[in-house]
């Protein structure tokens, strides 16, 4: 599902809201990632098992998974991603090197 993932592609990740934690807080379950993780979300409208779109940026391919940094970086399975934008470097205007006159 998530194949040709590479370093600076935009990509999202669905979690499920766990509880709230403050009235502007909420602690969510991302798959595949084993540590807990909150959100700032200032909605009074989400529901426990509801779930939730974090988007960010790849920071880290390592074979079958893929950092993503969410305010902090994040480690997981790289078909748990889905690809939102993909990156393009920037194109060139002059040759980078200098022909001999």
């Amino acid at each position: 599902m998530a194949r040709g993932i590479k370093v600076g592609d935009e990509v999202a990740i669905t979690a499920t809201v766990r509880r709230r934690v403050t009235e502007d807080r909420v602690s969510v379950s991302i798959p595949s990632y084993g540590q807990p993780h909150s959100i700032i979300d200032r909605t009074a409208t989400v529901k426990r098992g509801q779930p939730i779109e974090l988007v960010g940026d790849v920071t880290r391919v390592n074979g079958n998974r893929v950092t993503v940094k969410l305010g902090v970086p994040v480690t997981v399975d790289i078909d748990k991603v889905r690809l939102v934008t993909t990156s393009k470097p920037p194109a060139r205007k002059a040759p980078l090197v200098q022909r001999p006159a």
